[in-house]
């Protein structure tokens, strides 16, 4: 039950994921300047004027024991992103990785295949789940592919799911890779990290 509650630190070849701290805000919004990510409108991710506000409900949301939050530093140690394991139950065991984004720089290169491997990695080998769950916007094509690519099922689409900070209210659409098929995903990503390259 410990892996429940304690947060690790997770290290590869071309990222480390940390605990999100306090302090991180800053460099937070140097990674999401690049490409101006706060502005795309079917995501939510962290700008100048809201920075503080998403670390402090990451940061009590792990207080509580539903989530764990991550910094993604590349390999030359620089915060480029974050992710999150979120929705947390024991009691299944089950979990959600999400509110994941990165700066324009790193993506479309090994730094999701990676995190997604380590995170994925660790819910089941460590945290023992039965499931983990990935969810994105219906309009959000790159997430998608990305999540696709992985090898996730697609489990359905959840119309007017939830409202954004635009006030629109978004699709969601749901995908889960199960313990059952984590051997065959984790052999993709092995050999896809091996060669080089993205899923």
């Amino acid at each position: 039950m410990r892996a429940w509650i304690d947060q690790p630190t997770l290290t590869g070849e071309h990222v480390t994921l940390e605990p999100l701290q306090a302090t991180d805000g800053d460099a937070l919004v140097r990674a999401a300047a690049d490409g101006q990510l706060w502005k795309l409108w079917y995501t939510t991710i962290p700008g100048p004027n809201t920075v503080g506000d998403y670390i402090a409900r990451a940061l009590a949301d792990r207080d509580a024991g539903t989530a764990m939050p991550f910094v993604v530093r590349d390999a030359s140690g620089q915060v480029v992103g974050c992710t999150r394991f979120f929705r947390m139950e024991p009691e299944i065991p089950r979990l959600e990785i999400g509110f994941t984004w990165y700066a324009q720089r790193a993506q479309r290169t090994p730094v999701n295949t990676q995190a997604k491997r380590l995170l994925l990695g660790h819910a089941f080998e460590v945290m023992g789940c039965a499931a983990v769950e990935l969810r994105t916007h219906s309009f959000n094509h790159a997430s998608r592919a990305a999540i696709e690519r992985l090898g996730a099922h697609y489990d359905g689409t959840l119309r007017r799911q939830m409202r954004m900070p635009d006030g629109h209210l978004r699709d969601t659409r749901v995908y889960s890779i199960l313990d059952s098929e984590w051997p065959i995903v984790r052999n993709h990503l092995d050999h896809t990290l091996a060669r080089g390259a993205r899923p």
